[in-house]
């Protein structure tokens, strides 16, 4: 059930795909000489030593714990998946879902560049319906690959590709949504915040072997997003400069504060997992490398 979430739900992908002295096989020699970018693409010789070809061929997708949207979304994630005919590819889901995602976010990064000016009420609507789609599309792609025999762990790499791309535009698209442009400081660290939780969530992946869902996780966070986009569509985006009784800060802060909140208690707790230790040999990673970097 849990890999039915989609990519932000699984395993970095290259975690316990590599091991031992070869772990950084992007960096392995390609003829004798240091590998870059342009004797990996036109060598003939093998960018992936056997022993890793080996350890990416065992990988097996792991995780624990269900948020408390997960149970609710399943049924209709299964039926969207029985909908799809056997021939779509999942990466080609994965793939689309992200176009739609950041089509609908440049059209806001379109019509307010430097998230202060006025979107047009239907683009907050079509970025929640994109926001809508990607989430779809992400959580039946692992569904279609096990329905159709297709699941690889190269796939579950690109699937978390995707995502972490995705995680991008969705932070700016949000920022735009309330006009936190006119406080760029707090746009910035934002969009931080959420790039550091994809990445921490990750890292304490590749330590324990294992990717842990909080009962407020990735499918919650989509939803709030949704909701914020919808609230931003019905009332205009200046709603969000709305003083709050008592406190007298824009409304704007109040679901960034409420990211804040949640993102904290998923840094203690993936910390908490990253240094007590690592599934590997001597506490080290599923890669047998240290703890202290994925």
């Amino acid at each position: 059930a849990c890999g039915a979430v989609g990519g932000a739900r699984r395993p970095a992908g290259d975690g316990g795909c590599y091991s031992g002295p070869s772990s950084h096989s992007v960096s392995a020699c390609v003829r004798g000489r240091p590998a870059t970018a342009s004797t990996m693409i036109f060598s003939s010789a093998d960018m992936l030593s056997q022993q890793q070809l080996k350890r990416l061929s065992e990988h097996k997708y792991s995780c624990s714990g269900s948020s408390f949207a997960d149970p609710f979304m399943q049924p209709f994630w299964n039926w969207v998946t029985s909908k799809c005919p056997l021939w779509l590819a999942p990466n080609l889901m994965t793939l689309s879902g992200l176009f739609v995602n950041i089509a609908t976010s440049l059209l806001l990064v379109w019509y307010s560049p430097t998230a202060t000016q006025e979107v047009p009420r239907w683009a907050f609507l079509l970025c929640a319906l994109g926001l809508f789609v990607y989430q779809t599309l992400d959580a039946c792609d692992g569904k279609q690959a096990r329905r159709t025999g297709t699941n690889t762990p190269l796939g579950e790499l690109f699937d978390h590709g995707c995502d972490s791309i995705s995680t991008v535009f969705v932070a700016l698209a949000v920022c735009i949504a309330v006009k936190l442009g006119s406080y760029p400081g707090w746009m910035f660290f934002q969009c931080f915040v959420a790039i550091t939780l994809f990445y921490c969530a990750h890292w304490q992946t590749y330590v324990s072997g294992t990717l842990r869902f909080g009962k407020f996780d990735v499918t919650e966070a989509q939803f709030s997003v949704m909701m914020i986009h919808i609230i931003s569509a019905i009332f205009g985006s200046d709603i969000w400069a709305t003083k709050v009784p008592f406190i007298e800060l824009p409304l704007k802060f109040l679901p960034l504060c409420s990211g804040l909140t949640a993102g904290s208690i998923a840094l203690v707790s993936y910390a908490g997992t990253i240094f007590t230790g690592g599934v590997g040999k001597n506490g080290s990673t599923v890669a047998g490398t240290s703890v202290l970097s994925p």
